[in-house]
């Protein structure tokens, strides 16, 4: 997906909010401002978003003098998240089509994204769930990517955002979890998991769990150490979460099942859906008709 001049204001709408989550010095705001509208005006619009925002970000990091400016938050919610797991895995157990409610509990838990919701509440993660479970989805989707999954011998599952990977736990105890790899971060890149999310919320006991050595928010394959690279060809299914995920691979031929709320009216507009709604796509009809929320 490439870059539209409609994403430069969100670019410096994320820069403003990770400042003021740092609390920066008003001459810190303004030199990095000041950087970032110089660095846009070069910008390669045949690139994703996220090789912008990688940008963006590895500089605030240079210049608030810090590795991880988001750790305390992803802590928070990674606590937040696990609070709610009993209660979720409820849900699947009890549902009738359990793999159905774990999906649409995997989406939901989409919405724990700092690039897009700094100041995001968990009432708004408890309405993110109830909406997920109540609204209507073609089952075509599910059944898609349950027969992917069985044929599958070899599955990669992306991770998005700290917190989100509970939700995403719930999925992978759902699925033949034997065929799974999750991947994290290399690095820090806004509330991005890393792999210390993925031990601190159990996931590492469940299945193995690499980096993809790169801190996009997203899968930028250039950037991604050769090891994971190697994975992704060999994997015969890949599982996506989230807008950064969409973003840098909805272009490769590759067999991918997305997850993600569209949280931004460009890639709602790309995808051709309402903005906020909840998807599940497979990347072999994405020039077809997309499953909504």
């Amino acid at each position: 997906m490439k870059t539209s001049l409609e994403c430069f204001p969100c670019f410096i709408h994320q820069t403003l909010n990770a400042l003021d989550m740092l609390n920066a010095e008003p001459q810190v705001r303004e030199k990095v401002v000041r950087e970032v509208l110089r660095y846009a005006s070069q910008i390669d619009l045949l690139l994703p978003p996220p090789a912008t925002g990688r940008v963006i970000h590895t500089l605030i990091q240079r210049e608030c003098q810090t590795t991880d400016p988001y750790r305390e938050a992803k802590e928070r919610f990674n606590r937040l998240a696990l609070s709610l797991y009993p209660d979720l895995v409820r849900k699947v157990k009890n549902s009738p089509y359990p793999l159905e409610t774990a999906v649409r509990l995997a989406i939901a838990g989409n919405i724990i994204d700092f690039g897009i919701h700094t100041r995001l509440t968990m009432s708004q993660v408890h309405q993110s769930i109830q909406d997920a479970l109540e609204s209507p989805l073609d089952p075509a989707g599910f059944r898609l990517l349950d027969q992917a999954a069985q044929e599958a011998d070899q599955i990669l599952y992306l991770g998005d955002n700290a917190g989100e990977i509970v939700f995403d736990r719930l999925l992978i105890e759902t699925l033949p979890r034997e065929k799974i790899t999750f991947v994290v971060k290399g690095s820090p890149i806004i509330n991005d998991a890393l792999r210390e999310d993925a031990e601190f919320i159990g996931l590492t006991d469940r299945v193995p769990v690499i980096d993809n050595g790169a801190n996009a928010p997203g899968t930028i394959l250039e950037l991604c150490s050769e090891e994971f690279v190697r994975r992704f060809q060999q994997a015969d299914l890949i599982i996506a979460k989230g807008q950064g995920n969409f973003e840098t691979l909805s272009d490769v031929p590759k067999r991918i099942f997305f997850l993600l709320k569209a949280k931004c009216p460009v890639v709602a507009k790309h995808i051709g859906c309402k903005i906020n709604s909840m998807l599940l796509l497979d990347s072999s009809f994405l020039k077809g008709e997309k499953n909504c929320l």
